[in-house]
């Protein structure tokens, strides 16, 4: 039998030419995969690169529009001609969650903890106390509606903090899909041209000050192009007060996403818990996820001077450009069957929450004085 396994198993040529009494040299390591060529990223980088830029040139013609609206309905539109082959969706895939993550982290720099403090202490019961009653209102009206939870949390936090960049910062953390992405978008958008178009209209008709139609605007309108246009047609003092209001309103992302964090990774541990599988543990470094990271220390260096003034503006430029970048990309693979098959629910919602936000705003206002 000895003879026999040793004519089946040869000895490694290694193991017989070690002399006795020298000790095993250890195995060699399995080579490691090799990482993604950047080859194939891009084609479809270049396809979402020229569509961001002319979602950008958009933007810039119709301010009221804006390029991340615009790159997603050029998006849109293309795969509605002609879906994009396997040949694009590496580099459109990368566009849609890397470049997505990037424009977060470039987006702190243009926020500091500071300036809450510069907005006022009267400022902050209206901004916290809208949002509260827009997420709040975001579930139960989107249940009561019927719609799925990722695309109901995509409208409530994009109605209620800061519009596409907080759909931007939340889809990766819900791993929402981009069908839900793109709906919500749409839908913020169609109530941000609502808002500029009539919110001017109702200041005056309630003869607000440069200051409550800031605040106003600030915390009741959604992506910052908006806010600027709406404001800006009031006055200068509207248009200033409402930009800072809007820049802490879009501190919010941080304890959002570490809650919705906390509550998918909770979600997973029950699945886990009910299916008899091994549960994943729950550990509070996990939580925050690394584009967010990102965002906090640029914020922090921010506030702390390590940025300069004059930087804000073209880093300010660049995270919008990136999220029309990203928004682009997730025009690029949406599929409009499913799109028609969601129904105009998610915009009921959309309006729902646009006049939840919008009178809680007036109302707290008047609460606290600031009307």
């Amino acid at each position: 039998m000895s003879e026999d396994l040793d004519r089946t198993v040869p000895a490694r040529p290694e193991a017989a030419a070690r002399p006795e009494g020298e000790p095993a040299r250890p195995e060699a390591e399995p080579a490691r995969a090799p990482r993604p060529a950047v080859a194939p990223l891009v084609p479809g980088l270049a396809l979402v690169l020229a569509l961001a830029v002319a979602g950008a040139a958009v933007g810039e013609l119709f301010p009221l529009v804006g390029g991340p609206a615009a790159g997603i309905v050029l998006g849109v539109l293309l795969a509605a001609t002609k879906r994009p082959g396997a040949r694009w969706r590496p580099g459109i895939g990368f566009a849609s969650n890397r470049v997505l993550q990037t424009s977060v982290v470039v987006l702190g720099a243009q926020l500091s903890p500071a300036q809450i403090v510069q907005v006022g202490v009267g400022s902050i019961p209206v901004l916290i106390g809208s949002l509260v009653v827009c997420l709040t209102a975001a579930y139960g009206i989107g249940r009561w509606l019927g719609i799925v939870g990722d695309l109901r949390t995509l409208i409530g936090v994009g109605t209620g903090v800061c519009g596409a960049s907080a759909i931007a910062a939340t889809a990766p953390v819900i791993g929402a899909a981009g069908v839900e992405v793109a709906y919500a978008v749409s839908t913020i958008f169609l109530f941000n041209v609502a808002a500029v178009l009539t919110f001017p209209l109702l200041g005056h008709l309630l003869g607000m000050s440069g200051h409550s139609f800031g605040l106003f605007a600030g915390t009741a309108v959604n992506d910052t192009s908006s806010v600027v246009a709406a404001a800006t047609s009031y006055g200068g003092t509207a248009a200033d007060h409402a930009v800072v209001v809007k820049l802490t309103r879009s501190l919010m992302i941080i304890p959002i996403c570490v809650g919705l964090a906390w509550l998918v990774r909770r979600r997973d541990h029950a699945v886990a818990a009910a299916e008899a599988t091994a549960r994943p543990r729950l550990r509070v470094v996990k939580l925050v996820p690394g584009f967010l990271i990102g965002f906090l220390l640029m914020t922090t260096a921010n506030g702390i001077g390590l940025i300069p003034a004059a930087a804000h503006h073209g880093l300010g430029e660049l995270s919008a450009f990136l999220i029309t970048v990203a928004l682009s990309a997730t025009g690029l693979s949406t599929d409009l069957a499913a799109l028609r098959r969601t129904g105009p629910r998610p915009l009921v919602l959309g309006a729902c929450l646009w006049a939840v936000v919008s009178v809680t705003s007036l109302v707290l206002q008047l609460l606290t004085g600031s009307l």
